[in-house]
């Protein structure tokens, strides 16, 4: 860690149940959250595996595990499947957008409907504007909503969050009843898309959990670059 890292206060949580792999306890370290932050020290921290969560960066710091790894993908490399075009191609009829956040209730509509349809009794149901705000949005983080739209009316919306060296995704929500178009996966493609658009190199995509079925897919989206003791590995 840089030295402007290493004088930061960190804080770590007592254990609580694993929310990838079942059995298991976690602990989250957690960077001060009444400390300033801004986008140079985000950015460090990104580089180093930690996340966000409205205006909080965690990264994962277990007792003796180290399933969650931070994965990003190389775009300029990026190889588009088979499976991979035919998404594309079956969303042609999509407009996508990149737009600045906003709490407007259209998208919270969206966010709400997605939240009761796959989250339901979770911790995020029932979904509120607030949470939709301290989720989602923050201060510092350069965060802009891809938006995909199909005739007008939003069908999904992709937070995205600037980084020096390229975008790094938040969170996807979508229309739930058009699952069968693989919108959470499109917003991915869009998003690697939008890289390239920007001549930026990579699209960072949180945790890859490989035996998390919820979290193994992430690897689909290969090459990959995957942090493994604190270097960043590349995946073919």
């Amino acid at each position: 860690m840089r030295d402007e890292q290493k004088q930061q206060e960190f804080f770590l949580t007592s254990a609580h149940p694993c929310s990838y792999l079942e059995g298991r306890e976690a602990r989250t370290l957690f960077y001060d959250p009444r400390a300033e932050v801004t986008p140079a020290l985000y950015d460090t921290l990104t580089h180093v595996g930690f996340r966000r969560s409205g205006n909080h960066l965690y990264r994962p710091h277990c007792d003796g595990c180290s399933a969650c790894v931070p994965m990003r993908v190389p775009v300029a490399r990026f190889r588009w499947s088979r499976r991979f075009r035919r998404i594309r191609a079956a969303n042609a009829d999509l407009t996508v957008t990149m737009r600045d956040p906003s709490s407007a209730p259209r998208y919270f509509d969206l966010y709400s409907t997605y939240i009761r349809a796959r989250h339901a009794g979770g911790d995020m149901d029932p979904p509120t504007p607030d949470h939709f705000r301290s989720f989602l949005m923050s201060d510092w983080a350069g965060s802009q909503f891809l938006t995909i739209e199909r005739h007008g009316d939003l069908v999904g919306v992709a937070v995205t969050d600037r980084v020096s060296d390229g975008f790094s995704a938040i969170y996807t929500f979508f229309e739930p009843s058009m699952a069968r178009r693989s919108l959470g996966v499109f917003a991915v493609l869009a998003q690697i898309e939008y890289c390239l658009s920007k001549a930026v190199p990579f699209l960072y995509l949180g945790y890859w959990v490989r035996d998390c079925a919820k979290m193994r897919y992430k690897t689909d989206y290969r090459p990959v670059e995957l942090l493994i003791n604190n270097s960043w590995v590349a995946l073919g």
